[in-house]
């Protein structure tokens, strides 16, 4: 390629077109101009980073790119067309605008290189208003992703140019994309060469033998460990077992511990075990000692142990029937690795969890270091001895996006975000520095992660701070990476599938070593490639925690200082309200139900509040290791700003904050002033003693809407309204899984939660009490409801801790009909007789009306009608006519299936009415209609199903087999505990949460700690 190209493509990589000047010719080569970089990829271009989903956000109006002006930001990498929802469903035209100093003589080309198609979209090209071509584009490899990560199917379409399609002056190009679906782009070239460059192949063959010469010329050896995949697609789902199925494992049987000369490809098995577990090995800073997670065949628990590099003195460090994985060593002499001896379960799957665990060398002295709800993952330490690692949360906020880098130090004190917590749609993952510089090499794992962290190499440069998306920089060109190690800047160590590869800072890659057929025949992959090398210790922080201590302090220097404050006066916010994210003890699929519908997935315990002073600051204690987030609330108790991620503090820990969601980078002001907060001792946190800590719905809440709401909102007329007021109902009445006053709040959005969204840091009064039309209706302006204090509240405080259904996860998994396991729905009654029936009279007397999104009825207890059970949108229109409303188990000739169809001489609701003529329609005249008596069978039906599997609010209610079994396992409840003993499971749940407390160890138990 000419030297002048070269030049041009590393400019454009870096970010800008090829030429600065307003008006550009032709060069040497022949090349008018490039956007982008002939490489296979479409990673340098816009929108690379948030992916097509930023699309209508980001390129709201026409894609217009000025050659010599525009960055490669302004051009997308993706371009969509007519079948794209997601970009407007239309055709789309992108605009290139340049500028001639003369007319080429020479004949010109335009080649436009695409990264990969969806399907074969047709491309219209003109120049200067005239068209010149019309074609269909190659398709691709038919990958559906839109990933730009993703290895694609490179292809080129070459243009041969009318001679009077160009002009001295301004030119324009425009490429309309139509009739189909979106394609990549590579690049764009004007020139007068008609043949497309040579695409680089990701794959060479001699970069090894330049880097051991080179960044890795210290390297002799390196240890991996090949391992046999569990089935699970999740990355943290490869240790333990599934909740509703015990003897089910997440984990397979295979594994092997290899040392590998890079110089003579000499291949040593330090440990084999054909039905064991072997997993994250770690080299000692001498360079002569193997720490690594096994699982010894025939056994069930991962646990830590050491080897010498050459195999000998197996020695197991940690045990008990718990897992022991992912560890590390600190510069102190310990170890931190994450374990599942915290007792919980994924919020939002089958498994259970693992977080941040540290002990001494020889295995003892185990210490938490977390309270995550959720996974820990790949701790390591960081040059200035502080642990970088993976944090996966979801506070009112989306299960499956929130999932970045943090840091701590290695007794768990200062747990900050890294990077990444305001992007969502990346794990980032198996993170480790890399040498002389201050950046570290990642796995970019895709949107909620892929299995056994499968991702992009990616380095982040944390000098931007922790929410520069453009400080990650993407290495590899595919998304099926994992464990990389880096050497240098330009030099990486990673493992994929059954290879190891090396990599430089292009993405160009060369495969050093592959699994032998047998190993491949046992469907062993590799992990975790780490070179066999002695390295420097980091600095040793000294330990901040005070084991005698149960508590520590927080010290917030101005509430009103932050992004996203506008608009809040100073002295608006008088106390903060503290609340917990709490546990879960099992779980049994990926959605919520019945914890909340689309909403929270965790119960929140309300700890009370604490003040804050006239200048905005406060100064309070907190209790240690739990997972802690906060409300600001007014004078009025209503919310202003919400938390959406959780704080920890450490026995003992003092942490400190600038404002409320500040920006990391930001340092407290330097007034002189001293915080009116340190004037006083640290506040204690002051207990709501009137209100439940933990609400319940239909213990907590419905009574209140019983005595203000339903008398309207009910199934009957009143003096002071109804039936269905508003077309609310808000009576207590149990559908096929929720209340229909629950179901009725939620879908009508009469709470402001954080729903299960990709989105953090709304605006002041966006969440919570303060935007919740509930409490506007009983203000005393609506139809004179007026609450009394201690009514409104309860509703204000239920709505601040999640807005649950449940207060209990003993809810989890019974007592509905048509939920899930394992996404699947279950228990939908498609085998009763009077499902059967039922289902014919609504096809047959109701669907001829009854076919239009917003007016589309249920055949069943259990239909869904293709509505998402995990994240529905509230904007659906077939939420109103669910099943979750309009069947009711609790008193079945109050079903809307049959008393808006039933005519009102009858005692029904006569609302059915012919859609095209608008005239009511009588479906039902009376109830001996054989349709009318079959929808009450199968209502009557349902209702006696629950009052075998009882819920949780129904007297005699039985939790699950599966929860009683943790709940023994985790040594609440006596072993001798059957599921059918009588049990409060509110008060065994909240010993489960207490047993999780810290507690000072005997011999560092003050006075203080026992109070």
């Amino acid at each position: 390629m000419p030297c002048v190209l070269l030049v041009a493509i590393s400019l454009l990589f870096a970010g800008h077109s090829a030429f600065g000047a307003d008006a550009c010719g032709l060069s040497d080569d022949g090349t008018l101009f490039w956007i982008g970089k002939p490489d296979g990829s479409a990673m340098e271009f816009g929108l690379a980073k948030e992916t097509w989903r930023g699309y209508q956000k980001k390129y709201s109006n026409p894609v217009i790119f000025n050659v010599g002006k525009d960055t490669l930001d302004a051009w997308p990498y993706i371009h969509p067309s007519n079948s794209d929802g997601w970009a407007g469903s239309r055709a789309h035209t992108f605009t290139i605008r340049f500028a001639l100093t003369a007319v080429p003589a020479d004949a010109m080309h335009l080649i436009i290189g695409q990264a990969e198609a969806f399907s074969a979209s047709t491309l219209d090209v003109s120049f200067n208003g005239k068209q010149i071509a019309s074609r269909k584009v190659p398709r691709g490899s038919g990958s559906g992703s839109g990933d730009p990560t993703l290895l694609g199917q490179p292809e080129a379409m070459v243009f041969a140019l009318p001679p009077d399609a160009l002009r001295a002056g301004p030119n324009e190009i425009q490429l309309k994309l139509r009739d189909s679906s979106w394609i990549m782009y590579d690049y764009i070239y004007v020139g007068t060469n008609p043949q497309p460059p040579k695409t680089p192949n990701s794959i060479a063959e001699e970069l090894l033998p330049d880097f051991l010469q080179g960044p890795m010329r210290d390297v002799d050896e390196v240890i991996f460990a090949a391992r046999a995949l569990g089935g699970d697609g999740h990355w943290y789902a490869n240790f333990g077992n599934y909740g509703p199925e015990p003897e089910r494992k997440a984990y397979a049987e295979g594994a092997k511990l290899y040392r590998l000369n890079l110089r003579t490809g000499n291949l040593i098995t330090l440990l084999a075990d054909e039905k064991g577990g072997i997993r994250d090995p770690q080299v000692h800073y001498d360079g002569k000692t193997i720490l690594f997670s096994y699982r010894p065949g025939g056994t069930e628990h991962y646990n830590l142990y050491v080897m010498n590099s050459d195999g000998t003195g197996l020695r197991q460090l940690t045990s008990g029937p718990f897992d022991d994985i992912e560890p590390t060593y600190m510069p102190d002499g310990g170890i931190v690795f994450v374990s599942s001896r915290c007792n919980r379960y994924v919020n939002c799957w089958l498994t259970q969890v693992a977080v941040l665990y540290r002990c001494d060398a020889d295995g003892s002295n185990i210490q938490a270091l977390s309270s995550n709800n959720e996974h820990d993952n790949t701790p390591w330490p960081l040059p200035d001895g502080r642990i970088l690692y993976t944090r996966w949360e979801y506070v009112d906020r989306s299960q499956v996006d929130f999932h970045h880098l943090w840091s701590a130090n290695p007794d768990g004190t200062m747990q900050q975000i890294w990077y990444g917590n305001m992007h969502p749609t990346i794990t980032m993952i198996d993170a480790k520095p890399i040498p002389n510089s201050h950046k570290v090499v990642a796995s970019f794992s895709p949107g909620h992660g892929q299995r056994e962290h499968d991702g992009v190499i990616t380095v982040v440069d944390p000098r931007g701070g922790p929410d520069a998306k453009n400080f990650a920089q993407s290495i590899s060109r595919r998304a099926n990476y994992r464990d990389p190690w880096a050497f240098s800047e330009e030099c990486f160590l990673a493992a994929s599938g059954d290879t190891v590869v090396v990599m430089n800072e292009r993405g160009i890659e060369q495969q050093i070593f592959q699994l032998s057929e047998e190993d491949r025949a046992a469907r062993l992959e590799c992990h975790e490639p780490r070179p066999l090398v002695p390295r420097a210790r980091e600095p040793i922080i000294q330990p901040r925690v005070q084991p005698d201590l149960n508590v520590g302090y927080m010290l917030l220097a101005d509430v009103n200082h932050g992004r996203r404050m506008d608009g809040v006066q100073h002295g608006e916010i008088k106390k903060l309200l503290v609340l917990e994210s709490l546990p879960m003890p099992i779980h049994f699929t990926g959605g919520m139900e019945p914890i909340s519908y689309g909403g929270t997935f965790t119960l929140e315990r309300i700890l009370g509040t604490v003040p804050v002073e006239e200048d905005g600051s406060a100064h309070f204690e907190v209790p240690a290791l739990r997972s802690l987030f906060f409300v600001a609330l007014d004078e009025n108790d209503l919310s202003v700003k919400r938390m959406q991620s959780f704080t920890t503090a450490m026995p003992g820990e003092r942490l400190s904050c600038v404002g409320c969601h500040e920006h990391r980078t930001e340092t407290p002001k330097t007034d002189g002033k001293h915080l009116f907060a340190l004037r006083k001792p640290p506040q204690k946190i002051e207990p709501i003693r009137d209100v439940p800590d933990v609400f319940d719905f239909p213990r907590d809440v419905q009574p209140v809407l019983n005595a203000l709401c339903t008398d309207c909102h009910g199934y009957e007329k009143t003096a002071r309204g109804g039936p269905a007021a508003g077309k609310l109902l808000l009576t207590g009445d149990r559908g096929p899984i929720f209340s229909q006053s629950y179901y009725t709040i939620t879908i009508n959005r009469l709470v402001a939660d954080g729903r299960n969204m990709a989105k953090s840091n709304y605006e002041p009064r966006a969440l919570g009490s303060s935007n919740s039309k509930l409490l506007s209706y009983i203000d005393g302006s609506h139809h004179g409801v007026k609450a009394t204090a201690h009514e409104v509240k309860l509703l204000r405080l239920w709505i601040e801790s999640g807005a649950a259904y449940p207060g209990t996860y003993a809810a989890l998994g019974c007592g509905m009909i048509g939920n899930y396991i394992e996404n699947v729905q279950v228990n939908t009654g498609a085998d009763w007789p009077e499902t059967k029936v039922a289902s014919s009279v609504v096809k047959n007397r109701c669907f001829d009306c009854h076919n239009a999104p917003s007016r589309l009825l249920p055949l069943d207890l259990a239909d869904e009608r293709d509505v998402s059970f995990w994240r529905p949108s509230m904007d659906d229109p077939r939420l109103k006519t669910s099943r979750h409303i309009v069947w009711n188990l609790s008193r079945p000739e109050k079903s809307l299936m049959l008393l808006a169809p039933l005519a009102e001489s009858a005692g029904g609701f006569g609302l059915c009415y012919d859609p095209k003529t608008q005239q009511p329609v009588t479906v039902f005249a009376d109830k001996n209609d054989p349709g009318y008596k079959a929808l009450l069978a199968l209502a009557t039906t349902g209702k006696e199903y629950l009052s075998k599997d009882k819920r949780f609010d129904m007297p005699g209610f039985q939790p699950r087999v599966d929860w009683v079994r943790e709940m023994k396992r985790y040594g609440i409840l006596p072993d001798c505990t059957t599921p059918d003993d009588p049990m409060n499971v509110y008060a065994v749940e909240q010993t489960y949460w207490k047993s999780l407390w810290y507690r000072p160890p005997p011999d560092h138990a003050s006075s203080e700690a026992r109070k």
